[in-house]
């Protein structure tokens, strides 16, 4: 029998975890819009994506002690009010980043009609995400500038590019920051009017980490007035209620699932499900699903392009925007990029 004083809300789209818990505690699975301050009242534990906003109008008055998001990003949950609160946050870094950059180049190669090793690419954000973008931008040849201020902090070095120079120099603009509105490293809107205005290369411009980095107003402007490339974007400001216009602009236009893989979705699960386990002292569980490897060291053009097609999405969100959300999660986890290397 489950142990009714642990008492946890699941949420109902996290795949791989239905049942898992439901002999150590009273678990129910509710959709993100059922995730409501009554229904939070008396629970203990939540495991939660993207679409679930934690903050004080849904956790006021309630009894949960943590959250555990089977997501990298945290920006939908409000970190102060939890720590004042006592509520312990848990996340999954890392999880989806191989699938975020097989986005990044199977996108790519959708677009470019040259070699890509004839390509400048500048990568902001050189975190999990990043890290794996300029490895395997790196083993195509590519020209790579690095912009990730905290880290050109800390490590030091004359391996950096600002935002200025990314700019002017790069033909590919590829973004994978975390969102954050405050602080001198903050990333709300760090692509606005005043950036597109310095670009020179017309470049393509991917954005698969968090819609607000981009003013969506600012991008529309500059897309019409020629300064920008083709533009590829998974992560949209005011989702799953994006912008018509930008999206009918966009060469590809995809409803937040970048980081979709089967992979990174077991890894995530995974995460989640040990956050829950430990906090609340119950027997370790496993997902039915092998927890997969690292991202691939290298790949290959064509073992990026057999692994994702992005046109079916795309256009099926281009011909109905309003759709985002049912394309999301109904979306059909694909595998991530298989080890490979071109040869030369």
């Amino acid at each position: 029998m489950p142990n009714p004083d642990i008492r946890l809300i699941i949420e109902d789209k996290i795949p791989f975890v239905k049942g898992l818990l439901d002999d150590y505690a009273t678990v129910r699975y509710l959709s993100p819009e059922d995730i409501t301050p009554k229904a939070v009242r008396d629970c203990d534990g939540m495991m939660i994506r993207t679409r679930t906003e934690c903050n004080s109008e849904l956790l006021h008055r309630s009894a949960v002690k943590l959250i555990a998001t089977a997501t990298i990003g945290t920006d939908h949950i409000d970190a102060e009010y939890c720590s004042a609160h006592s509520i312990t946050v848990v996340n999954a870094p890392g999880c989806n980043a191989p699938a975020v950059a097989q986005y990044v180049f199977a996108t790519l190669l959708n677009v470019i009609n040259r070699p890509l090793q004839s390509y400048t690419i500048g990568i902001v954000g050189l975190g999990h995400v990043g890290s794996i973008v300029e490895r395997w931008a790196r083993g195509f040849d590519m020209k790579v500038l690095r912009c990730d201020p905290p880290r050109q902090r800390a490590e030091g070095g004359d391996d950096w590019a600002d935002l200025d120079t990314i700019a002017r120099e790069a033909d590919i603009i590829t973004f994978h920051t975390p969102l954050s509105h405050e602080g001198d490293d903050a990333t709300f809107h760090i692509a606005d009017e005043t950036f597109f205005a310095k670009l020179r290369r017309m470049p393509i411009i991917i954005n698969s980490a968090r819609g607000g980095i981009i003013d969506t107003e600012a991008l529309k402007a500059a897309k019409l007035a020629g300064k920008t490339g083709p533009l590829i974007i998974d992560c949209w400001e005011g989702e799953p209620a994006i912008d018509r216009e930008l999206a009918a602009l966009c060469h590809i236009a995809t409803p937040h699932i970048a980081g979709y893989s089967r992979e990174g979705k077991v890894r995530a699960s995974q995460e989640a499900v040990d956050a829950l386990t430990t906090f609340f002292m119950m027997p370790r569980v496993t997902l039915p699903e092998p927890l997969p490897p690292a991202a691939a060291h290298s790949v290959s053009k064509q073992g990026v392009l057999d692994s994702y097609d992005p046109l079916p999405e795309s256009n099926a969100l281009k011909a109905n925007p309003e759709v985002f959300e049912t394309l999301r999660n109904n979306y059909k986890l694909r595998h991530e990029v298989p080890e490979g290397c071109d040869p030369y």
